[in-house]
């Protein structure tokens, strides 16, 4: 048995990733282990996660690949501040002396990282550095169900590339396009993020969430002014309205002046009608470029299937369009698209393109739903629980399922702890808040009383997979909540004229139709298909549901509140229970009622965590 490591750290979401024989054994972010939110440190956790769930130390591990290449990256700092000096001394003042301590020298830096986990480990030729969208396009390709696929990455920016379009076959995948800093969509849309008052790497949901309360007025500025862009969807930004190439910020004052607004402080402005314009403008013209390319790579290559990976994949909004134009028969987007998939994908590129193995192509794909973490079992949460001076009942088979299903029937909201733990940003039914879509004030209660976060944030369904095409308009399988549709027709709500002369937030409380915790303001839901063979417990919930309802969709939403990651352990999953309004938590077989739990447990876990 060959065993890769695959790593990823340094610049956000640090993760690591264990696959034996080009098949994936675990994989999991640092965040989940430290509790705080896109840790971008060194991964000694999730690496210590990984190796004990293959039963190996470090010194039985074949080979060690970094997800990127540190001199590439910092041969593109040294040009870029050179093509701009004088500008931008501030910032290469304050960059370059971690770069010359810990980052230029990361081979050495990670050799004796790595040996703090192993005092026998002691061959650094095991160390290897994949580059940053190879590793991106591989963790899209390799584990994907097709023999032949176009693989599209879009992000930030890696070491040079910010965009590649790459080819794979069987066991080969190799790059054929490269878009190159500083012109990045990654980057255009985090200049918005930042602009709109949300934090950058972080907050881009949020704007993709709240661009539908908005109208596109800004769209055509945007193209026309922002950047040259071509018919085949390649652009120029043009830089003399950035700031992140040299400076500490994403945009500049002639930004500001273009739009006629200054960039919100969240502390102190509110988001307004010109928010909701902006979200709408940059997500329509986010779009408008990435269909461009679709389209454009669909002509050039002759092939039915397409991969997505990089940031910009978890735009589901975008992911779903690309779905409706159908210039692909097939697309398959990687769940931990981010950085954070960048260790599997170097792991993988590892096994395929340098070891030269074979490729097994599975029906679905090889991520089992991407339930790669930690799982517990009953001894273990019966020990943690009891730490925790917890109350509980253990409940087994479907007596527990029953249950559960009555209680959110009864618009109870549970937190399920169930099997693995999720890689990648959502939560899958693992370590997830589920509740009744019917209720017309479910949204609300979730994100004010719950997550503690803004109104407008939209939450997910989760369907029974053979139903999906009942509720919306969608006959894809959609496992990692990475295509967003439409609610049916037949199952919408039309709004009134009083409705329809409503501003921004206003929107929030009309109802929308029959799930309306789950409907958008635009009717839209970012929709995640459960499936029997990857997650049997959810689905099973799920029918039961259905059967006492006539409804087989839940309200899923990540275990956690704002700016905390999703929980990983029984103590966290119990911290956020006493720290919420939750009414009852499940893990495994253990079912907590809220109201049955000691008074002096309760947290104020409102300032636990930053905001995001």
């Amino acid at each position: 048995m060959i065993t890769i490591l695959g790593i990823s750290a340094f610049y956000h979401d640090s993760a690591a990733a264990l696959i034996a024989d080009g098949n994936i054994i675990a994989a999991a972010q640092e965040e989940r282990f430290t509790r705080k939110k896109h840790d971008d440190q060194y991964p000694k956790n999730a690496i210590n996660y990984v190796l004990s769930e293959a039963n190996l130390k470090l010194s039985n591990i074949d080979h060690i690949v970094f997800f990127e290449k540190p001199f590439l990256k910092f041969e593109r700092l040294l040009e870029t501040y050179l093509a701009f000096a004088p500008k931008g001394f501030k910032s290469f003042s304050l960059s370059m002396p971690i770069w010359l301590r810990e980052k230029l020298f990361q081979k050495n830096f990670l050799f004796e990282k790595l040996k703090e986990h192993d005092k026998n480990f002691n061959d650094i030729k095991k160390l290897s550095f994949s580059e940053h969208h190879y590793s991106h396009a591989a963790s899209a390709f390799y584990p994907s169900p097709f023999n032949e696929a176009v693989v599209l990455t879009l992000d930030g920016v890696g070491e040079w590339a910010t965009s590649t379009i790459a080819v794979g076959r069987n066991n080969e995948l190799k790059i054929v396009k490269e878009m190159h800093f500083p012109h990045s969509l990654g980057l255009l849309y985090s200049a918005f993020t930042y602009y709109t008052g949300f934090k950058v790497n972080s907050g881009e949901y949020k704007l993709m969430g709240l661009a539908p309360y908005g109208e596109p007025k800004y769209k055509d500025l945007i193209i026309n002014k922002l950047m040259d862009l071509k018919d085949d969807g390649s652009f120029r930004l043009n830089m003399d309205y950035f700031n992140y190439a040299t400076g500490l910020t994403m945009t500049n004052k002639k930004f500001e002046l273009l739009f006629n607004h200054p960039v919100r402080d969240p502390k102190t402005e509110k988001i307004t009608q010109f928010h909701m314009d902006i979200a709408s403008s940059i997500q329509i013209a986010t779009e408008e470029i990435i269909l461009r390319i679709v389209r454009n790579i669909s002509e050039e290559n002759n092939i039915d299937n397409l991969c997505l990976a990089g940031g910009v994949a978890l735009n589901c909004v975008a992911n779903g369009k690309i779905l409706e134009k159908k210039y692909f028969k097939n697309i398959w987007i990687q769940p931990a698209s981010g950085d954070a998939g960048g260790s599997l994908g170097a792991a993988l590129a590892f096994w395929f393109n340098e070891l030269k193995n074979s490729r097994n192509v599975l029906k679905n794909d090889q991520m089992k739903g991407s339930f790669l973490g930690p799982g517990f079992n009953d001894n273990d949460i019966e020990k943690e629980l009891g730490l925790c001076k917890a109350h509980y009942k253990k409940l087994s088979g479907e007596r527990l399922i029953d249950t559960v299903a009555k209680e959110l029937a009864n618009k109870k909201i549970v937190g399920w702890f169930q099997g693995r733990m999720e890689f990648g940003p959502r939560a899958l039914g693992g370590r997830s808040i589920i509740a009744d879509p019917r209720s017309e004030k479910m949204q609300k209660d979730l994100n004010l009383k719950i997550k503690f976060r803004e109104s407008f944030r939209p939450f997910a369904p989760s369907v029974l997979s053979e139903d999906v095409s009942n509720w919306f308009e969608i006959n894809n399988e959609s496992p990692y909540m990475l295509l967003v549709a439409k609610i049916k027709k037949n199952l919408q709500i039309d709004m009134s004229n009083e409705d329809k002369k409503l501003f921004g937030i206003d929107k929030l409380n009309v109802k929308r139709s029959i799930i309306p915790s789950v409907t958008h303001v635009d009717y839209s839901a970012r929709v995640q298909t459960v499936h029997k063979e990857t997650n049997p417990k959810y689905y099973n919930l799920i029918k039961r549901f259905k059967e006492l309802t006539d409804c087989s969709v839940l309200v899923n939403t990540s275990f956690n509140v704002r700016g905390e990651p999703i929980v990983c352990s029984i103590k966290d999953a119990f911290n956020c229970f006493m720290g919420t309004n939750l009414d009852i938590l499940v893990c495994e077989n253990f079912i907590l009622y809220k109201n049955e739990q000691t008074e002096s447990l309760k947290k104020d876990y409102k300032s636990e965590f930053e905001l995001d």
